[in-house]
C-alpha cells in the first residue's frame, strides 16, 4: 500500500503551522543576509534537483516549497513525486529552476524539513507494513521534537499512522504519578471524568491487577505499560473487547508484529518522532 498525500488535505491549522515553521527557519538560518549566495553572479538562473540518496517516503514538500517560495516566488518546482511516494536510491524527486541565489539561499531550510519528516513517515511506514494483516494500528506520542509536533504528526499520518492527543490540552493520559497523587485508579478516574472536559480519557496501567481495577472503575481506554508478550495476551482475554487497549514500551520493529498478533487495538511507538535519523537527500545544480 503507498497511500499519497496533496496540499489540498492540509487543514487551516496546518497551514499556519507551515508559515510559522518556514518564519523560523530563514530567520535562523539567513539572519541578516545570506553571504554566501553573493558568491553567484546577480540575475544568474539555474536549474535544479533534489535527489533521494537511499529508498524513503517522502514527505514535507509543502515546506519545502514553502522554504523557495518565501526567498523569491521566481522559483519554480516540479515534484516528481507525490507526498506519501515511495522512492528508491538516486531517484529525482524534484526539478526546479529560478534565480541561482535564491535556490541556494533556500536549500538548506527545504531540505532540513524534507529530511526531518521524510525520515518520520519512512519509519512510520516500517511500523505499519510490520503489522499488516492485524487489526491494530500504530499510534505517535507526544515525544516530538520541540518546535515540530504538528508538523511530525502530520508526517505519521503520511506514513499510514495514526495520531494520538497533541499535547496536554485535547487528551488526558493518567499516568502512575496521577494515579500515586489521587490515591488510587478508581479516585484519578473519577477526578478525570468529574472535569467534564470533552476529550478521551486514557489511564496507563503496569500490572494485571491495575488493569482489572481500570476496568472495574469504567475505563474505556487503556495504556499497557511495557507488557510482556505474555501479559498482553492476557490482557486482551481479561478485557473481553469492555475497553479499547494500546500497547507502549519497549516495542520495536523487531518485536511489533508480535505484540499485534496478541489482539491489542493500538501500539504507540515514541521513536516515530524521538528518535529521528534523517533522510539522505541533496540539491544540485545542473551543469552548464
Amino acid at each position: 500500500m503507498d497511500p499519497t498525500f496533496s496540499s489540498s488535505q492540509l487543514s487551516p491549522s496546518l497551514q499556519t503551522c507551515i508559515e510559522t515553521d518556514i518564519a523560523q527557519a530563514i530567520s535562523e538560518d539567513i539572519g541578516s543576509g545570506d553571504l554566501t549566495a553573493q558568491l553567484v553572479p546577480a540575475g544568474q538562473v539555474a536549474e535544479a534537483t533534489i535527489i533521494s540518496r537511499e529508498q524513503a517516503i517522502i514527505c514535507g514538500t509543502p515546506w519545502a516549497t514553502a522554504c523557495f517560495h518565501q526567498i523569491s516566488r521566481e522559483i519554480v518546482l516540479d515534484w516528481q513525486v507525490e507526498e506519501g511516494s515511495s522512492v528508491s536510491a538516486d531517484q529525482v524527486i524534484c526539478k526546479m529552476h529560478g534565480p541561482a541565489r535564491a535556490l541556494l539561499t533556500a536549500e538548506r531550510c527545504a531540505l532540513n524539513f524534507l529530511q526531518t519528516l521524510s525520515a518520520t513517515a519512512t519509519l512510520t511506514r516500517q511500523y505499519v507494513n510490520a503489522i499488516t494483516g492485524t487489526q491494530t494500528r500504530i499510534l505517535d506520542t507526544r515525544k516530538t521534537l520541540p518546535g515540530l509536533r504538528l508538523a511530525q504528526k502530520y508526517a505519521v499520518r503520511v506514513g499510514g499512522g495514526l495520531n494520538q492527543r497533541i499535547g496536554l490540552y485535547d487528551g488526558i493520559l493518567i499516568k502512575e504519578n496521577h494515579i500515586a497523587a489521587a490515591g488510587s485508579i478508581e479516585a484519578v478516574l473519577q477526578n478525570a471524568r468529574d472535569m467534564h472536559a470533552n476529550v478521551p480519557i486514557q489511564i496507563e496501567v503496569e500490572t494485571l491487577d491495575q488493569l482489572q481495577s481500570a476496568l472495574d472503575a469504567g475505563a474505556s481506554l487503556i495504556l499497557l505499560d511495557n507488557f510482556s508478550t505474555e501479559q498482553l495476551y492476557a490482557a486482551v482475554l481479561l478485557t473481553q473487547g469492555r475497553a479499547v487497549l494500546e500497547a507502549s514500551g519497549g516495542i520495536g520493529l523487531h518485536n511489533v508484529r508480535e505484540i499485534a498478533l496478541t489482539g491489542v487495538d493500538r501500539i504507540s511507538i515514541g521513536s516515530l518522532t524521538k528518535h529521528v535519523q534523517a533522510i539522505d537527500l541533496s540539491m544540485r545544480f545542473k551543469d552548464s
